[in-house]
């Protein structure tokens, strides 16, 4: 009988990463992203809030003369 009722526990380093667009850190799968993990972007709140503040306070590219 397993110790692990779910069956065999995965690494860590089997998870899979992706990279944060805000901080360019990796960041690992987790299970409460299990049904949506293609759509996380960020690895955090922090990181999502930022993000929306970066594009709220973004000088526009052409001046206006």
């Amino acid at each position: 009988m397993p110790r692990n009722a779910n069956g065999p526990q995965t690494k860590k380093a089997d998870l899979p990463q992706k990279v944060c667009p805000v901080c360019n850190r990796p960041f690992s799968w987790r299970r409460k992203w299990q049904n949506c993990w293609d759509t996380v972007r960020y690895c955090s709140d922090r990181c999502r809030n930022n993000s929306k503040q970066k594009v709220r306070h973004a000088p526009s590219p052409t001046p206006h003369f």
